[in-house]
């Protein structure tokens, strides 16, 4: 089983032609409502590609709250201690403006993510595969969480967004790390290959449509990306997290669960939201047998 612990939000989409200046009203060309939040993303991720997952969490008491359990559940994974907090859900405020976006995050029920709902479910992380974890939660929470994981001897992939929140203390206690290149950049201060050889098979960085790396011990190993046309990124890196978990939880060998969430992600970006190109087994191993015609 993968123990998820992480942020659930709901995503407050607006996309406009004309960025407005400050004071200044604008109309806009579309609105969406869309489940997101990088925890409950990779948890859909995993649980998409056949995993067995256990979300750890919280939502507040809006009408948001109650949709986006309700969405998880739907995704047949266990949402038994994703907690009420008496607040307002978490939300991500995006503006979409010429295929770039803004992002305002107001983490409200994410913040009831705490030490003692990690020590509730206990059990739960001890009787894992895998535990997941991310940084939209309070810092105080993946410390405890790492120290509880430690105790029982249970690895940890941690996808360390947003990075200023990471510390390189932590590194000693996480079994992988997957940031982006500008992530890796501002966490370690170093060129990249420095950084990856300093921490061959745990430092996992990812390049976008061009795959991603890691060092394996002896040499830097690339593993390409598939390419494809993207309607949507968003969401492409939390595919990669939950796919690569997956494949790591059913014996893959790093590269192995490399090129499988590389797939993943690709399939992820070909449609619209963080969660709605997520793609299933069936259209991985598709892809995948594509690529070998």
């Amino acid at each position: 089983m993968i123990t998820v612990i992480g942020s659930i939000n709901m995503d407050i989409v607006c996309q406009t032609e004309v960025f407005p200046k400050q004071g200044e009203t604008v109309l806009g060309n579309r609105f969406e409502t869309v489940p997101g939040g990088k925890g409950a993303n990779q948890a859909v991720a995993a649980t998409r590609l056949g995993g067995k997952v256990k979300m750890v969490g919280a939502v507040g008491q809006d009408s948001f709250g109650p949709v986006l359990i309700d969405i998880l559940k739907n995704e047949k994974m266990d949402v038994s201690s994703v907690q009420m907090a008496p607040t307002s859900t978490g939300i991500a405020n995006i503006l979409l403006f010429e295929q770039d976006n803004r992002i305002i995050v107001v983490p409200g029920a994410n913040n009831y993510v705490t030490p003692q709902l990690v020590d509730a479910n206990e059990q739960v992380i001890k009787e894992s595969k895998l535990v997941v974890m991310q940084l939209e939660i309070p810092v105080e929470t993946v410390e405890h969480t790492l120290k509880l994981c430690k105790k029982h001897g249970v690895p940890v992939l941690m996808n360390p967004a947003p990075a200023r929140n990471f510390k390189t203390e932590w590194m000693e206690d996480i079994t992988y790390l997957t940031p982006n290149e500008t992530e890796c950049e501002l966490i370690f201060h170093e060129q990249i290959e420095t950084s990856l050889q300093a921490y061959p098979n745990k430092l996992i960085v990812t390049l976008g449509d061009e795959g991603a790396m890691y060092h394996n011990g002896e040499h830097i190993v690339k593993v390409a990306g598939f390419r494809t046309t993207a309607i949507d990124t968003t969401g492409a890196g939390d595919t990669f997290n939950g796919a690569f978990a997956h494949k790591i939880c059913e014996g893959a060998d790093v590269e192995e669960a490399v090129q499988f969430a590389n797939v993943a992600a690709s399939l992820s970006v070909e449609k619209f939201g963080a969660q709605g190109g997520m793609p299933t087994i069936e259209q991985v191993e598709a892809r995948v047998e594509e690529s070998r015609l």
